[in-house]
C-alpha cells in the first residue's frame, strides 16, 4: 500500500463537498438535491464509478464548476467518491439533502478552505482515508471574538 496526498483544486469563492456514495444514479440524485435545496447555486458534481466501465459521471449547471469537479475526481481517482463544487450557496444549505440521498455513505468534508485528501493506493485502486481541511487553530476565541461570531451568524441569517 502507498499513501498519497492530493490537493483539491478550487478557487477561493467555491465550496467543495467531498463524499462517498455507491450507485450509478448518484450523480443525478446529487444534482436534483442541490437544485432543490439551493435553487440559486451554481454547481458541478462528478462521481467516480467503481465498477463496470469505471467512468467519471458528471452533472451540474455551471460549465466551469463541472470541469473543476471532473478534474478533481480524476485526480483523486478513488472508487465511489463524489466531488461537488458549489458557488453562491453555503454547504450547510445542501448538507441535509445530501445526507438524505440513499446512495450517500459518507461526507468527508464540506468547506471553502484549502483541502488535501489522504488516499491509500493498493493494487486494486484508491480509497480516501481522510481529509486535511484548512489550517490548524491559531488560538482560542476571546469574549470579543465570541460576540463577533454571534453577530456574524445573525447578520447572514443563520441565527435569530
Amino acid at each position: 500500500m502507498e499513501l498519497k496526498v492530493v490537493s483539491v483544486e478550487k478557487p477561493e469563492d467555491v465550496n467543495v463537498v467531498l463524499g462517498q456514495a455507491h450507485f450509478i444514479k448518484t450523480v443525478e440524485d446529487l444534482h436534483e438535491t442541490v437544485v432543490g435545496q439551493a435553487p440559486g447555486a451554481a454547481f458541478g458534481v462528478a462521481f467516480c464509478e467503481a465498477s463496470g466501465p469505471a467512468l467519471v459521471r458528471w452533472s451540474g449547471n455551471d460549465a466551469e464548476l463541472i470541469a473543476l469537479a471532473k478534474r478533481n475526481a480524476l485526480a483523486l481517482a478513488a472508487g465511489h467518491v463524489f466531488v461537488l463544487m458549489l458557488r453562491n450557496a453555503f454547504p450547510i444549505s445542501v448538507m441535509g439533502g445530501l445526507r438524505a440521498v440513499p446512495e450517500v455513505c459518507h461526507v468527508f468534508c464540506a468547506t471553502a478552505n484549502p483541502v488535501q485528501v489522504v488516499l491509500a493506493e493498493t493494487e486494486q485502486g484508491r480509497g480516501v482515508l481522510g481529509v486535511v481541511d484548512g489550517v490548524p487553530p491559531a488560538g482560542v476565541e476571546d469574549e470579543a471574538q465570541i460576540a463577533e461570531r454571534k453577530a456574524f451568524l445573525r447578520k447572514i441569517g443563520y441565527k435569530l
